[in-house]
């Protein structure tokens, strides 16, 4: 595939130039601070940059505060490669255009993508966040700067993954984001109704919550008639779960999981 140019690309020297004038002054500054903090092993970065004036440079910058990083000078090498912990990726790659990079890593992976681009439009922006980029770095810019938003994504993401941490309570573990409950090894055969409640339920073990929750939670109803429907499910759960302990009952209040 013919690789397509626009105005952007008259600055290429000028933009290479800039990102190295911005490592010199990092490396000048400063050696605290590094951006894996947090990591038991250095962050992985998959850098997906065809131009190796900007590649070069800013993957010496990266390693020294910290991250590891593997390039991909291809969209073909970028969606081979072993998933990383965080991708920046350039838009305008020889063989397929970023945007379709984008759009299959987030169909197949959570992994953050920041995207990293001579393409500043309001338009490409738009597109880019809508496919599914978690950030949009218009090119040049300073190393600090970067790194500031790896380290921004990346809490976001982490608080987004502690969300879905599948939750535990003694033997009994429930993935909300996977829709299975197992308690001990064996996967328990819930109804969509009964895994909803028990996950309610788990979300806070050991507190009380109201039949008016569950009615507005699991069965997204304000009904205030007979909540006799809800015991029947409660019971299915309880039978399930092969000890009716598991779930208390408060009376005139609601339910309960045990929280031990």
């Amino acid at each position: 595939m013919a690789r397509r140019y626009d105005g952007a690309d008259k600055a290429r020297d000028t933009r290479a130039q800039r990102l190295g004038q911005g490592l010199a002054k990092v490396r000048q500054s400063a050696d605290g601070d590094k951006a894996a903090v947090g990591h038991a092993v250095p962050m992985k970065i998959l850098l997906v940059e065809d131009e190796d004036a900007i590649a070069e440079p800013l993957a010496i910058g990266l390693r020294r505060e910290g991250f590891s990083v593997e390039r991909a000078a291809t969209g073909a090498a970028a969606l081979d490669a072993d998933e990383p912990d965080l991708v920046l990726l350039d838009l305008r790659l020889p063989d397929v255009d970023g945007f379709d990079v984008c759009r299959a890593l987030r169909a197949r992976s959570s992994v953050p993508i920041i995207v990293v681009t001579a393409r500043g439009e309001e338009a490409d922006r738009v597109v880019g966040l809508e496919l599914g980029a978690d950030d949009y770095v218009v090119k040049p810019f300073g190393l600090r700067e970067l790194i500031a938003r790896i380290r921004a994504v990346t809490r976001r993401t982490n608080a987004r993954s502690a969300e879905h941490e599948p939750m535990r309570i003694g033997a009994l573990e429930v993935d909300e984001r996977a829709r299975r409950a197992t308690l001990g090894e064996v996967e328990l055969p819930l109804t969509p109704k009964e895994f909803d409640i028990l996950g309610l339920l788990a979300r806070d073990a050991g507190a009380v919550v109201t039949r008016r929750k569950l009615l507005e939670d699991v069965w997204q109803t304000t009904w205030y008639g007979s909540t006799k429907t809800i015991d029947v499910h409660v019971a299915a759960l309880r039978s399930k779960l092969g000890d009716p302990g598991w779930i208390e009952t408060v009376r005139g209040i609601g339910f309960r999981l045990r929280d031990s």
